[in-house]
């Protein structure tokens, strides 16, 4: 299983001859995908490069239940 966690956070701001607006859009978020192999968790990975997540999930060659972190890497 993977699960993605984050917090979205961008302001848009517009400026005209007669009115200044604002807007933010923000908050957190989170995404579980559920994979019918086993994964090799040595080797899985994440870049996060001009606003796309790519994370590399190689399948393991043995059966290892386990769980850990996964640091995303700014490219």
């Amino acid at each position: 299983m993977l699960k993605l966690c984050g917090e979205k956070k961008s302001e848009v701001e517009e400026k005209e001859n007669t009115y200044h607006r604002v807007e933010r859009s923000y908050g957190s978020f989170e995404r579980v995908i559920p994979f019918n192999t086993q994964l090799d968790e040595d080797k899985v990975s994440a870049v996060f490069k001009n606003g796309v997540l790519t994370v590399t999930l190689p399948k393991a060659k043995e059966v290892i239940k386990t769980s850990r972190t996964i640091t995303i890497n700014p490219s």
